[in-house]
């Protein structure tokens, strides 16, 4: 069975085709389409992903909108050049990633009517992300008219949060007729990591506890309780939290009224700032994390404050989620900067060892690859990095309300 999987941005297309019948689910092909409304686009389409048979093709191209692009990628992988199937109607199903489904939706679900307008509905908690994740899924549907389209959401994984943890102390009624509360983000991501720590820990998901940072551009880390979420560090929006390439993370709210009055700064311009101007880029003027170690290694203190920060940071929602979990049986690093750099994962732990937590400098160091363990083997809580896949656990979810569905 076939399942193809759609991400859609405001300017881009990723898409990823998977194989679902064998033991192990893998990728036939994969592309990102980039640009698009501009007066030339681009696609890059891979045959073959990750394999030593990979096949690469790039087209520069002008794509008007997203179905242009969508068309262009099932030409690909429909033509001779890098084709992996004879036409569309081989595809089972269409994953599609939705970023916000507020408290409508507790689970992935088959795309209807009812569900759009619930998508909808959700803009205005998301209005930079769910409306191009609506123009991927009515894109789709004109395509594959007859095939079944789901929605997986990112915020599903949290909603199983108690009613202490996701409400702000703010009056009830910001809660009951705005739906202001913490919803989380990354939820496909921790989701999938987490069950990947437990099979690699040998350990029922139901029994453990876990502690899963996806640091990227874009950082969460979720306290998991028994296999289900029980916090999570983004908040109403993925604007809370940790720091992140451009965004700032937790900060006194008052802040936003001191810089409108000090500064004449509208909303529309704190919001800018905040989101797209702060974080590594607004302390040290860059987001690359490979930048900012070079330029902390020559020296410059703005560049190792920021790192400085983004550890602490980090620590201080690992040492809260313990507190509140009461064990932990992992630490789990993942996403860009989790599963590959090193040194934020040494300096996130560092000084945890009172906490049971133990790193194993060889370990952390080790060019290895796949879930392993990073932490002493006397160390109480293990350390884990376990490369996430959102692509494969939103076509598992696929797969899995298609059965249910019958």
């Amino acid at each position: 069975m076939k399942i193809l999987v759609i991400n859609t941005g405001s300017s881009s297309l990723k898409y990823q085709l998977f194989e679902m019948g064998a033991a192990k689910p893998y990728p036939l092909a994969s592309g990102l389409a980039e640009r698009i409304g501009d007066s030339l686009g681009i696609l890059t389409h891979k045959k073959d992903p990750g394999e030593a048979t990979e096949k690469k093709l790039v087209k520069e191209t002008p794509l008007p909108d997203h179905a242009t692009a969508l068309r262009l990628a099932m030409d690909l992988m429909t033509g001779s050049e890098a084709g992996v199937i004879k036409d569309a109607s081989e595809i089972a199903a269409v994953g599609h990633r939705v970023v916000h489904g507020g408290e409508h939706f507790h689970d992935s679900t088959l795309i209807t009517d009812s569900v759009i307008e619930a998508i909808k509905h959700c803009v205005p908690l998301a209005p930079l992300h769910n409306p191009p994740n609506l123009t991927g899924i009515l894109t789709a549907k004109a395509i594959f008219e007859s095939t079944p389209q789901v929605a997986v959401f990112d915020t599903a994984f949290h909603q199983s949060m108690a009613p202490e943890v996701y409400l702000y102390a703010l009056p009830y009624e910001c809660y009951a007729d705005k739906g202001v509360r913490r919803y989380g983000f990354h939820g496909t991501s921790h989701w999938y990591v987490a069950k990947e720590a437990a099979a690699f820990l040998g350990k029922p998901l139901a029994e453990v506890n876990l502690i899963t940072l996806h640091l990227g551009n874009g950082s969460s880390i979720t306290a998991v309780k028994n296999g289900k979420s029980m916090d999570t560090s983004m908040g109403l929006t993925p604007l809370a939290g940790v720091i992140m390439g451009t965004r700032c993370g937790d900060i006194d709210p008052a802040i936003i009224f001191y810089l409108a009055r000090e500064s004449g700064l509208s909303t529309d311009q704190l919001d800018d700032m905040l989101n797209k101007k702060s974080g590594f880029k607004g302390i040290c003027g860059s987001n690359d994390l490979r930048d900012i170690h070079k330029r902390a290694d020559e020296g410059d203190a703005r560049s190792k404050l920021a790192l400085d920060m983004f550890a602490y940071r980090n620590k201080k929602y690992i040492g809260s989620y313990m507190a509140a979990l009461g064990r932990v049986d992992a630490i789990v690093f993942t996403a860009g900067i989790g599963e590959n750099d090193t040194q934020a994962r040494a300096a996130t732990c560092a000084g945890l060892e009172n906490m049971g937590v133990v790193m194993d400098p060889a370990l952390n160091a080790s060019p290895e690859r796949g879930i392993r363990r990073i932490s002493a083997e006397k160390s109480p809580v293990a350390v884990l990095v376990a490369p996430t896949n959102e692509e494969l656990e939103i076509a598992n979810q696929t797969l899995a309300v298609l059965k249910k569905k019958g």
